[in-house]
């Protein structure tokens, strides 16, 4: 990283001032304000104009064991009683876990905190900046008043890179501006079986969709770590497979090939490595009986080597305290989660004796120093990159833009981009701005609901949770008369007068473990009931449908006239009447095959089975006449790339990106190459023909428009050698 992106990041320069007076107080010479001589500078990794691994080379020959196995820590903000352990424990980082906050809850609190933290970690011998992670996953989730986005599932239901680059870029606004330099996001999962309670972390099911949703790190990042005040730390979550386990079981076994798993599980990190993501937390489950934390060949032979991963390794909450089976930390499984390449340990609260075992270690040779030599210069690279050396407390610049008009109005456009229109008989939507509505439903009214789990707690609740707006306050702000609505949540008091019936229904919130549904996977009786009421009117029934996962809907869906999945929307639910009263068409497309039944999972596009909605189903409304019936066609030709991703004994994983270099949109391409002897063994984003040795993909149905410019991607694992393929492409 060039010294001038260095001295931008972050913090404003009077901080550096403060910092430079609180050092002076250990004996040493701090950091010197943007524009002082280079002279006042004390020791090499001090010096900003200096390139960072000269840096990190420098501060790692002053460390003590201590100070590397301090770096080495993450301890949970609360368990750090006293404060001034931070400092003597030389600890490196410090999170807020999903039920960690501050009182009062608002931004100015979280960076009055967070800068507290940090004066004290710069009260060290070598002044090494702590650095904070959290979880903000879709927005700053735990600070009340932050802007909430849809939950991942919707955003991949938006198939807009671009969009979710921006949404990810005003999350680190946010995350700034409380100072927080580091996000536990996003998470790259590949959801396989819905009955999985962190499904709607995931983009979508299919690997493509979570790979292209991978812009969201840049918008964390930026395009240079520490370019600008509000680069914050992205962490791809959570590696790997941990949306494949059997039977959805959270923190399961994930039972697959190695062909299977570099297929389906591994290119949307491939994508965030290549982003340049700072951070990767591994997954709680197994992958054939081996816990993630413990593989030495996934974390540092395909992670760190194959794939040529530069940033750092962090263990999910206390994950390493799970791999012996039994409560309590021991140093045998510190010594296999470090030695198979967990460089930072989130602890997160018994960290006097974790590091008395880590130290234990490392005396006995079990961990080497080599190995903790390389999980401190991962660590200080980004801290360096980040810029915390130079300006380690908040940028206050940016607290204001913690839920900010600007960014309200970018996640309502979010949601009404996720929203996905899945029946509309009789085209009773959109609505009419003057038509009288009755609404119900225990959604409809409840910002807790909406936003689902991760909001203001871990596993979220329902009730008015945090400030935003609720589905039923946007329908009522869109109509013509809001004194034509009428809301009951249960669907008291309906009769035949009314236009149409809206029900927002669905799933409460939840998170991993508790978010599991092994069993059943309709609707709640509560839900049942309203609809019932609705149904007995005769007025038409149009259902929004909040929930982190397809629901099984099948027995009731002749009773609606429409069915809009509406995910779990955050803080911005005009978004939603947007799309109801056609200011805004729907134009998302489902990121998960929608099952028939419960019985059907796992289900999932090209498995056969015969879904109530396909993978990538979505309607619209109409458009209009074309404005000019008989154009002239444009000339359409495109491009075929090929890239191996991977590559094994006896086999390989590539992408072929085609690309519109045409001048006029396509609606259909294919891709044609010679296999040189070797066998496709699976595919995706595309379907495959074979015929005397040469293969041709066409597009599926989701990828084959492509507007002059624009690229796709498709991939595939192969028995034997890639060779050097050039594909041909036809345009349609």
């Amino acid at each position: 990283m060039s010294p001038s992106r260095t001295l931008s990041a972050r913090r404003p320069a009077i901080v550096a001032t403060l910092c430079a007076a609180a050092l002076a107080l250990t004996g040493l010479a701090a950091v010197p304000p943007a524009g002082a001589p280079t002279a006042a500078v004390a020791r090499p990794y001090q010096d900003p104009s200096l390139p960072v691994p000269e840096r990190v080379d420098d501060l790692l020959s002053r460390m003590t064991t201590d100070d590397k196995l301090g770096q080495m820590t993450q301890v949970e903000k609360d368990a750090l009683v006293p404060q001034s352990d931070l400092a003597a424990h030389r600890i490196g980082s410090v999170l807020s876990g999903g039920d960690s906050t501050v009182s009062p809850n608002n931004p100015r609190t979280w960076a009055d905190t967070y800068d507290s933290l940090q004066r004290t970690a710069l009260t060290t011998p070598l002044g090494i900046p702590m650095i904070y992670g959290i979880d903000a996953v879709h927005g700053h989730n735990a600070v009340r008043g932050a802007t909430l986005f849809p939950h991942n599932i919707g955003l991949g239901a938006t198939r807009d890179p671009a969009l979710v680059q921006r949404v990810g870029r005003a999350v680190a606004e946010e995350v700034a501006g409380t100072g927080i330099d580091w996000s536990f996001a996003p998470c790259l999962c590949v959801a396989r079986n819905d009955r999985w309670g962190r499904t709607y972390e995931s983009f979508g099911e299919k690997p493509e969709l979570p790979t292209s949703m991978a812009t969201f790190v840049t918008g964390m990042q930026g395009t240079a770590l520490g370019g600008d005040g509000a680069s914050v730390l992205a962490t791809a979550k959570h590696y790997l497979g941990d949306g494949g386990t059997t039977g959805g079981v959270d923190q399961g076994n994930t039972e697959l090939s190695e062909a299977e798993l570099r297929a389906v599980h591994l290119p949307p990190f491939q994508e965030a490595v290549r982003r340049g993501v700072g951070s990767v937390m591994l997954s709680y489950s197994s992958w054939n009986g081996v816990r993630s934390h413990a593989h030495k060949y996934l974390v540092t032979d395909v992670l760190k080597s194959e794939l040529g991963f530069g940033g750092f390794v962090v263990s999910d909450w206390a994950a390493v305290d799970q791999l012996d089976g039994q409560s309590g930390f021991t140093g045998a499984e510190i010594t296999t989660a470090v030695n198979a390449g967990v460089d930072m340990v989130m602890v997160p609260h018994d960290y006097r004796k974790f590091l008395t075992l880590l130290r234990g270690e490392v005396n006995a040779g079990r961990i080497s120093q080599a190995r903790v030599d390389d999980a401190n210069r991962r660590i200080l690279t980004k801290k360096f990159q980040l810029g915390l050396f130079e300006r380690p407390l908040t940028d206050r610049s940016y607290t204001s833009s913690v839920g900010s008009a600007e960014h309200r109005a970018l996640a309502r456009q979010a949601v009404r981009a996720s929203q996905v229109l899945l029946k509309n008989d009789g085209g009773v939507l959109p609505l009419a701005k003057n038509a009288k509505l009755f609404v119900a439903g225990k959604s409809a009214d409840d910002i807790g609901n909406q936003s689902g789990g991760w909001t203001l707690g871990w596993q979220g609740r329902s009730g008015p949770v945090t400030e935003g707006t609720t589905v039923l306050q946007g329908i009522r702000a869109a109509a013509g008369d809001p004194s034509r609505i009428r809301y009951d949540r249960y669907g008291n008091g309906i009769d035949g007068s009314y236009t149409a019936a809206v029900a927002v229904v669905g799933e409460t919130p939840y998170a991993e473990m508790h978010g599991d549904r092994p069993g059943s996977m309709g609707l709640d009786p509560e839900d049942l009931q309203t609809l019932a009421r609705l149904k007995a009117s005769g007025v038409p029934v149009v259902v929004v449908l909040v929930s982190g996962r397809p629901l099984d809907i099948a027995a009731q869906l002749p009773d609606w006239k429409a069915l809009l999945a509406a995910w779990l929307p955050g803080t911005e639910g005009a978004g939603v009447s947007d799309v109801l009263f056609g200011d805004h068409a729907p134009t998302g497309k489902l990121p998960m095959t929608w099952m028939r039944s419960a019985s059907q999972q796992p289900i999932n596009d090209g498995d056969g089975k015969s879904p109530l909605f396909p993978y990538g189903h979505g309607l619209t409304y109409g458009t209009g006449p074309d404005p000019d019936p008989d154009p002239e066609p444009a000339p359409k030709a495109c491009t075929a790339q090929f890239k191996v991703a991977s590559s094994w004994s006896g086999g390989y994983q590539a992408e072929i990106t085609v690309k519109n270099t045409g001048t006029g949109p396509l609606t259909g391409w294919s891709a044609a190459w010679d296999l040189g002897g070797s066998t496709v063994t699976s595919l995706w984003n595309g379907s495959l023909t074979v015929a005397q040795g040469r293969a041709t993909v066409r597009n599926a149905a989701h990828n084959g428009a492509l507007s002059p410019g624009a690229t796709t991607s498709f991939g595939f694992t192969a028995n034997g050698g890639a060779g050097t393929p050039a594909p041909q492409c036809t345009g349609s």
